[in-house]
């Protein structure tokens, strides 16, 4: 009996699987109606399997067959899926962050003023590199400041007149300090020095000399840094130099020239005291009152000199001040000096042995005439006579008689110096060797 189904299994004894059912379309045969084309199954992939199909179907499952390029249809947005921001959202964003940032800002920088202060304005422009003459390497001259200072002090000394203020270096580690004559003279024997930073202690006066303006006091004090010494006789016309002190009671006070001339001859003194003489270096550095025993130190920092006096255009009694004309005593001849003060508390004193001064002394210019010679003396033993004319001493010009006093005492006892003079009408020249005086 039959139900109007057909329960075989495709492939089972009847209509053989793959066979075409009498009745139905073959497999993929087109279907009037359809314009030619397979008809599309209505069944999934799966349909050949299905214990419950139609048995009057097909038993043929069509599978849609893959699209051709260029007929895919065109693809329909989701409205639900999320998509790209618009123009006015994508603005919305950075300002909301502006904003945000803006407010954070204010808050912080109001909670800044309230506990510190408002901040002041920031002014110049950013740090460069410093030019070369900003630098200021050592061997510049605020470097050669800056190293000599610490060993440059303020010497004040109490007189019946009242108190002497000048300037002094110390020349060793155990105290010894150099200052002039004229500083401490008239003084009682106590003195006191006030050292670069600010810090003073009592000081003794060692000794003098009234007639080169050399003194030299002492104190007791640890960690000094002594000066550096040069050669003076190493100078030259145009060296660049430092002149160190404490000029009207400034202390540490540091001007700057050159070496203007070279045994320019000083000699000064006040009345019913000693005649200073000295073959000076002549500076255009400001010095005035108050310099006095100060360095004068060269480019490298090395003491040259000891700053002694000033000329000046006014009147006498009047108060002095730098008009760029400045002199040193040399060191070397400072140095010398103030050994010999250490060594024996006093100096010894350089001459030739022959007496100059009195009428005809000066010959206008052209020489110094010898008035008296020494029997034993060192001119007689070079051969001099009363009556040569010193024309040179060791190539320096002699015009008048202080020029040949204060180029004989530039030089140490024992030193060999070579003499240009006239006799007559012949210049002859004769090598001396100097000494020191007995006094």
């Amino acid at each position: 009996m039959t139900d109007g189904w057909d329960w075989r299994r495709p492939g089972a004894s009847g209509t053989p699987a793959g066979q075409p059912v009498p009745g139905r379309p073959p497999p993929g045969a087109a279907t009037p109606g359809d314009g030619g084309h397979p008809a599309a199954s209505p069944w999934w992939s799966d349909a050949l399997a299905d214990p419950w199909r139609d048995p009057n179907a097909p038993t043929a499952v069509l599978l849609p067959a893959a699209p051709v390029a260029g007929t895919e249809p065109e693809p329909v947005a989701d409205p639900d899926a999320p998509g790209r921001p618009k123009l006015h959202q994508m603005l919305l964003i950075p300002l909301v962050t502006a904003l945000l940032a803006g407010t954070l800002g204010g808050a912080l920088g109001y909670a800044f003023a309230i506990r510190g202060g408002a901040a002041a304005p920031v002014l110049g422009a950013a740090p460069g590199s410093a030019p070369t003459l900003a630098q200021r390497p050592p061997e510049s001259l605020a470097g050669v400041a800056e190293r000599v200072l610490p060993s440059v002090v303020t010497v004040r000394v109490a007189g019946v007149g009242g108190t002497s203020e000048g300037s002094g270096f110390i020349a060793s580690a155990d105290g010894h300090v150099i200052t002039n004559d004229h500083v401490v003279a008239g003084g009682t024997g106590k003195a006191s020095v006030i050292f670069n930073d600010g810090s003073s202690t009592a000081a003794t006066v060692v000794g003098q000399d009234p007639e080169s303006d050399i003194a030299v006091i002492k104190v007791s004090r640890s960690g000094l840094r002594p000066v550096e010494f040069g050669d003076s006789d190493a100078l030259a016309v145009g060296d660049p130099v430092l002149a160190i002190g404490s000029p009207l009671s400034l202390a540490n006070t540091v001007t700057a020239g050159i070496v203007s001339a070279l045994d320019r001859t000083m000699y000064a003194g006040e009345p019913g005291g000693p005649t200073r003489y000295y073959a000076a270096i002549q500076t255009d550095a400001a010095v005035n009152h108050g310099n006095s025993g100060g360095p004068l130190v060269d480019a490298a920092g090395r003491v040259i000199g000891v700053n002694s006096t000033i000329k000046s255009l006014v009147a006498d009694g009047q108060e002095a001040g730098n008009i760029g004309l400045a002199f040193a005593i040399p060191i070397n001849q400072a140095k010398r000096i103030t050994q010999d003060i250490i060594g024996t508390g006093k100096a010894r004193r350089t001459v030739i042995g022959a007496q100059v001064g009195g009428p005809g002394s000066s010959t206008s210019g052209s020489g110094v005439r010898l008035a008296t010679v020494e029997p034993s003396g060192p001119a007689a033993g070079a051969g001099l006579r009363a009556g040569d004319v010193i024309l040179k001493l060791n190539g320096r010009p002699t015009t008048e008689p202080t020029d040949l006093i204060a180029l004989v005492r530039k030089y140490a006892p024992g030193s060999v110096v070579t003499v240009e003079y006239r006799r007559g009408s012949t210049r002859q020249n004769a090598s001396v060797t100097l000494a020191a005086d007995a006094k």
